[in-house]
């Protein structure tokens, strides 16, 4: 649904760095790799929570809640 507020392997926070990695890889601007590295992300887990993630808020947000 929304990116994690931790990182699920390690536990470091990456929440907060999720809508700079977007602006940053808006428009195929700049490499993934390079935003990812910018953003201060080594380790492989929470490199995967950015690369891995389908942000379906939207989606689900059109169906009703019995």
């Amino acid at each position: 649904m929304i990116i994690p507020i931790r990182c699920w392997s390690c536990g470091k926070p990456i929440a907060h760095l999720w809508e700079d990695f977007l602006i940053k890889t808006e428009n195929k601007q700049k490499n993934m790799k390079k935003a990812l590295d910018e953003l201060g992300l080594e380790r492989y887990c929470c490199r995967s929570m950015f690369l891995g993630h389908v942000d379906l808020l939207e989606t689900a947000a059109q169906f009703k809640k019995s």
